[in-house]
C-alpha cells in the first residue's frame, strides 16, 4: 500500500483531502501541529471506512521536526509516495504602510520552507521506489492580487514558482510536482458565514456557488493518480471558474 503524507491535516481541507486519499487506497500520514484531538478524529474516520492512516504530531516549518516526522511515518507506514503540502497558517490582511519583513517571513515559513523541508525529507525514498508525486496547495489569491495580502500573496507565488522548478528537476526521477489553487473554500476557521458575506464573491463565479473542501480533495486525488503520471509542473485551479488563465 503506498503512503500518503498530508501537512496540516487535522481540519480544514487538508482532513477532507486525507479522507479522500484514503478511499483512494493509500495509507495516509495525517500530520497536526497542535490539534492531536482532530488529527485522531481524522484517523479514526478513515479507519471506520477501511482505510489505512496514523497520526502524527510536527511543526513542519521545523527543521529537525520535519526529518523526524518523515522518520515516523516511514517507520509505522512505509516510505512515502505522495506528498501533500497543505500547512498554512494565520493569514491577516495588512495594508502596505504597515508592512514588516516579518510579515512576509510568517507567510514563506509555510508556503516555501515547509514545502521545501518536506520535500528534501521524503525525496531519497522517492528516487529509491522510481517515483514520486508532489502536490502543493496553494491560492488563486496570487492572480486576484486582493490588496492588503501582499505578503500571502507573494508566498503563494514563491510556491508556484517552487512547483515548476522542482518540476523540471525531479521529472528524470519520476516525480511530478504540481500545485491545486482553490478559490475561497470556507472551513473551519472562516467560522460562520452570512448571505451577505457570500453575495459579493458569488456574483463573480461563473459557476455560481462556493467552492468546497470534496472540490479541492478531487483534484488532489487525481494528482495523486497513476492516472496522472504524465502531468507535471502544472497549477490546477479549482474556483468555479472565478479568474480564468
Amino acid at each position: 500500500m503506498s503512503v500518503a503524507l498530508v501537512s496540516g491535516a487535522s481540519r480544514g481541507l487538508g482532513a477532507v483531502i486525507a479522507r479522500r486519499l484514503a478511499a483512494d487506497g493509500f495509507a495516509v500520514a495525517v500530520n497536526y501541529a497542535a490539534g492531536r484531538s482532530r488529527a485522531e478524529q481524522v484517523v479514526a474516520d478513515i479507519r471506520s471506512a477501511g482505510g489505512t492512516a496514523e497520526a502524527f504530531g510536527a511543526d513542519v516549518t521545523d527543521e529537525a521536526a520535519v526529518q523526524d516526522l518523515a522518520e515516523r511515518v516511514r517507520t509505522a507506514l512505509g516510505p512515502v509516495k505522495v506528498l501533500v503540502a497543505n500547512a498554512t497558517g494565520p493569514q491577516p490582511a495588512t495594508p502596505v504602510d504597515r508592512l514588516e519583513w516579518s510579515d512576509h517571513l510568517a507567510q514563506l515559513e509555510f508556503f516555501v520552507k515547509s514545502p521545501t523541508l518536506l520535500l528534501r525529507s521524503v525525496l531519497a525514498d522517492m528516487r529509491e521506489a522510481g517515483g514520486g508525486r508532489v502536490i502543493q496547495i496553494g491560492s488563486d489569491m496570487f492572480e486576484r492580487a486582493l490588496p492588503g495580502h501582499s505578503p500571502y500573496v507573494a508566498a503563494k507565488g514563491a510556491q508556484w514558482g517552487l512547483t515548476r522548478t522542482w518540476a523540471r528537476e525531479l521529472g528524470g526521477d519520476g516525480i511530478t510536482v504540481n500545485l491545486v489553487a482553490p478559490g475561497w473554500v470556507p472551513v473551519e476557521r472562516h467560522g460562520a458565514l452570512t448571505d451577505e458575506d457570500l453575495a459579493g464573491y458569488l456574483s463573480e463565479v461563473p459557476m455560481g456557488r462556493i467552492g468546497k473542501p470534496a472540490d479541492v480533495a478531487a483534484a488532489v486525488s487525481y494528482l495523486a493518480s497513476e492516472a496522472a503520471g504524465f502531468v507535471t509542473g502544472q497549477r490546477l485551479t479549482v474556483n468555479g471558474g472565478h479568474n480564468m488563465d
